[in-house]
């Protein structure tokens, strides 16, 4: 026997009472009332009511008795409908949407009430017309803090709306849970009580978390002055997100049991056509960032001295770290639109991508639903109007395949910029965000920080737009290709893995209409997670501005591999709102267990997470020498951690484990500060090379240039050339401190340990020997005149000072730098093979050979942050080494000569 089930609002006297005896397995009394009843089938008993112009009086012909149906009493709560209530979803009304019908006249499912019921007075304001208006704060708020309190009411308020919603619609999924536990005792159950405390697992907890915490903060609200504190209340809530995490844990194991019953039980696959699992599961999730959205707001608004502030910052921290734990875990999204089949179509991914399209790079958001996949993008609308997407085209997942190299020959050629002008345009940008940090604590700068911010969100679009290079090709079996351009194959390998996923399933090709194009492109805008592109200017002022300084991390071993394999692994970390690779381990051959052991140092510019790539090393030389930007090494897994400066900062290393597709990648990192690492600090031991002065060095050598220095470079032209990155990718950092302890004690068989180290560790045992000079190659005293020689305008002005200051350098310094000039101009020469061009070389050892010791440091009485000290006139050291770079060959003799014509002292 199948079962309906009946929702009735006892609105009116009831007329009538009826006993289900009758009906095998129920003995449930309902309600009968001409005015009051609303009859809802089975497919829609887990929504709340339908729109309210669709709530009439309904016969006993309107189809009350089907097959005998099962009637239960709605909740009262969920009765509270303001008679001119506006139902549609988050304000969004698609093309059709009138009367409840699409465009093929079918009735369309109810949607979930999105808007507040309960409490008038917390209600969003209508219009005349009555569309919905942001709340206005009152006028004559004439002080700061009158007016940061108001906002801060009117913040709460439309939260507490909100969160009166959310009840709602807890109430709205519990609804159904006690009907089907009542059936799971009978005769005939729907589902088991197991089956049933599964998919509902933690609803209950869940709803009565956020019933005590509505209690508690709507009477602060109707009693709002500067002394109520709500701090301790979101704490509280914040600190109960253990509940969500067991929600989360069981949230896979929910849906499989939701869609292994829906195929074992017609009577709860009905259930399941609304999207149960998909919609109202989600919710609890949803939730939290939603919360996390207003804690930031509320933050905005409230004084750093208030008692508030630390504890809302407390629970904006706890609730991040929560859905960063969380975010990976979660597949299907919010129910966007219905299929013509009645299928619901869930969006599973969204994000910013950068498409080739005739011949230029151009921004796209890209929506990845159940069934296809959607490019769209942001059109321009006039001020005050909701902005809308446009779609670019879309591909079916039955048609959709991912393009080989052998196949993309009809692919665009893909445009890359030389890295100088990438590394340009980060300067450009720390600079800018140093002279933001200024104006801000200037009187009345705050005009001048709205252009900063608005010129540094145009560069670091630009950077977003033009730092890609990793190709992402898919094709549609009946069209086109398109190439998408990825700036890290971590995120490249997420859209694939997504992509397969949902493709592993019977998906048939579908083709939109016009008019369902244009309601799914509409319901885009409501749907998508990733609302703005990742740039600085997009994030609030109370948000962690990143760690700044130098990650050391140690890649110890990996664990879980069920065959052999060639395994290695590369690091990631986030710069300028994208990920970068950073380092990569060596691969061990034929393992099960590979032990690396290899420490990094990893150059960090407001980063916040790390990531770890395990690869599978291909051997096939068939696969190799293919496109410059293609990985022909396939991914075994992947990982990522968010760096909390108050676990990575502390002086001890921080051992973690990252598990990826069985695998478990054992490492430690540890993080040093900008301003601690840029120190040159001289050695306490005067016998070695480290730390101590060049002439020193020199003349106990009795040479004209220091021993490390000729020999690292004679190694790098033998045989590290060629290599792609040189200088620039790290090299081990327990190599570089064996090849350092070597220099320093004179070690005999120095040049066996240099023919066979890896040739990035040598480089980088270079760098680190003019790094760690007690005073610049370039020296302090000099520095000053560098600097202001580079800023001159007129060539031949520039080129004698610049000489000049070269013939005022001390011998040795200056016969070292001539030697280290010619060399980085023949790792330059071979460009088109290691990809190292003369700026890129400026940028890399420009700020080691000029940046100022700390005492000199110190005297610079604007810097006032460790960004602030990165960014300070680090574009300038990189234009002084560029300059000799590329200025003729330099002959110390004839700089020597010249000496005579220039006496002044500088």
């Amino acid at each position: 026997m199948s079962f309906s089930l009946v929702f009735t609002i006892p609105e009116t006297p009831v007329l009538s009472t009826t006993k289900t005896s009758d009906i095998k397995g129920f003995n449930q009394t309902f309600f009968m009332s001409h005015t009051g009843f609303l009859y809802l089938p089975v497919p829609f008993c887990y929504s709340t009511v339908p729109q309210p112009h669709r709530c009439e009086p309904l016969e006993p012909s309107d189809g009350l008795v089907l097959c005998g149906e099962m009637l239960i009493s709605i909740s009262p709560s969920l009765s509270r409908c303001p008679p001119d209530f506006n139902y549609n979803t988050d304000g969004y009304e698609g093309d059709g949407a009138e009367d409840g019908k699409s465009q093929d006249g079918s009735e369309t499912l109810p949607y979930i009430d999105e808007s507040p019921t309960m409490s008038p007075q917390l209600c969003t304001p209508q219009g005349p017309d009555g569309e919905m208006v942001s709340p206005t704060p009152p006028e004559g708020l004439l002080g700061d803090i009158e007016k940061g309190l108001e906002m801060k009411k009117l913040v709460l308020s439309g939260f507490l709306a909100s969160e009166e919603i959310y009840i709602n619609q807890l109430e709205a999924l519990l609804l159904p849970m006690r009907p089907l536990k009542a059936t799971a005792t009978t005769s005939q159950p729907v589902l088991t009580i197991q089956q049933v405390e599964t998919i509902f697992y933690k609803i209950q907890d869940i709803f009565e978390i956020h019933k005590e915490f509505y209690d508690a903060l709507l009477p602060n609200i109707q009693q709002w002055d500067e002394k109520v504190t709500v701090g301790h209340l979101f704490q509280k809530l914040a600190s109960q997100l253990g509940v969500y995490k067991a929600f989360v844990d069981n949230y896979k194991v929910a849906l499989e049991t939701a869609e292994k019953c829906s195929q074992a039980n017609g009577q709860f696959q009905k259930i399941s056509e609304v999207n149960l699992c998909g919609a109202l599961l989600y919710k609890p999730i949803d939730r939290v960032t939603r919360s996390t959205l207003v804690l930031h707001d509320l933050l905005k608004h409230t004084p750093k001295d208030h008692p508030d502030f630390p504890l809302l910052q407390d629970a904006l921290r706890i609730s991040q770290n929560f859905l960063s734990s969380i975010n990976e875990e979660i597949d299907p999204r919010r129910t966007a639109v219905t299929t013509p089949k009645g299928e619901a179509r869930q969006l599973v991914k969204d994000g910013f991508l950068v498409e080739v399209s005739e011949s230029s790079r151009k921004l796209r958001h890209v929506f990845l639903f159940t069934d296809l996949l959607l490019c769209a993008k942001m059109k321009k609308t006039s001020v005050g109007r909701q902005q809308q997407y446009e779609c670019k085209w879309y591909i079916p997942l039955a048609d959709l395949t991912f393009q080989t190299l052998d196949d993309s020959d009809s692919c665009p050629s893909i445009q890359i910029l030389p890295e100088h002008e990438i590394e340009e345009m980060k300067i450009k940008i720390s600079v800018l965000k140093s002279d933001i940090q200024k104006e801000k604590k200037a009187p009345k700068g705050q005009s001048r920080v709205e252009r900063l911010r608005k010129k540094m969100n145009e560069q670091e679009s630009w950077l977003l737009l033009h730092s890609p290079t990793i190709p992402f090709r898919i094709h549609n079996k009946h069209g086109k290709s398109y190439q998408f351009l990825l700036s890290s194959d971590y995120e490249r390998s997420e859209w694939r893995e997504s992509i397969q996923k949902l493709q592993k399933k019977d998906l048939q090709t579908c083709v939109l209409s016009s008019v369902e194009l244009q309601v799914l492109t509409s319901s885009c805008f409501k749907l998508r997670t990733v609302h703005n592109i990742p740039v600085t200017s997009n994030k609030d002022d109370e948000e962690t501005p990143g760690l700044y300084g130098f990650l050391h991390v140690i890649v110890h071993s990996a664990k879980g591999f069920k065959e052999s394999a060639n395994p290695y692994c590369t690091l990631e970390v986030d710069s300028y709102g994208y990920f970068v690779s950073k380092a990569k381990t060596r691969a061990f051959r034929d393992t099960t267990e590979p032990q690396w052991n290899e420490e990094f140092e990893i150059e960090l510019e407001g980063s916040q997470y790390l990531r770890i790539l395990c690869y599978e090393k291909c051997y096939d030389k068939s696969m190799l020498n293919k496109d410059d930007n293609e990985i022909v090494d396939k991914i075994m897994g992947k990982g990522q951690v968010q760096l909390d400066p108050q676990t990575v900062q502390s002086k001890n290393w921080h051992m973690d484990v990252i598990e990826m597709n069985g695998i478990k990648v054992e490492f430690s990192m540890k993080f040093t500060s900008r301003d601690l690492s840029l120190k040159r600090t001289p050695s306490k031991k005067q016998s070695g090379v480290f730390g101590v002065k060049i002439n020193v060095v020199t003349k106990r050598e009795r040479s004209k240039v220091p021993y490390i220095v000729r020999q690292c470079i004679e190694e790098v032209e033998k045989r590290g050339i060629d290599e792609v990155g040189i200088y620039r990718i790290s090299g081990v950092a327990t190599d570089i401190q064996a090849l350092k302890t070597a220099f320093d004690t004179n070690t005999k068989d120095i040049l066996v340990m240099l023919s066979d180290m890896d040739i990035n560790a040598i480089a980088g045992t270079l760098k680190l020997y003019f790094r760690e000079l007690p005073e610049p190659l370039l020296t302090d005293r000099l520095y000053p005149a560098f600097m202001e020689g580079i800023a001159l305008s007129d060539p031949a002005a520039k080129e004698n000072c610049m000489m000049h200051l070269l013939r005022s350098l001390p011998d040795p310094n200056l016969m070292t730098f001539l030697i280290l000039l010619e060399h980085l101009k023949r790792v330059a020469e071979k460009e088109p093979i290691n990809k190292m061009s003369l700026h890129n070389l400026a940028t890399v050892f420009g700020p080691t050979l000029l940046r100022p010791s700390e005492s000199e440091i110190t005297k610079a009485q604007h810097i006032t942050s460790a960004s602030d000290i990165w960014s300070h006139d680090v574009m300038a050291q990189v234009q002084v080494l560029l300059y000799y770079l590329q200025h003729p060959p330099i002959s110390f003799a004839e700089l020597k000569r010249n000496t005579l014509y220039f006496s002044t002292d500088v």
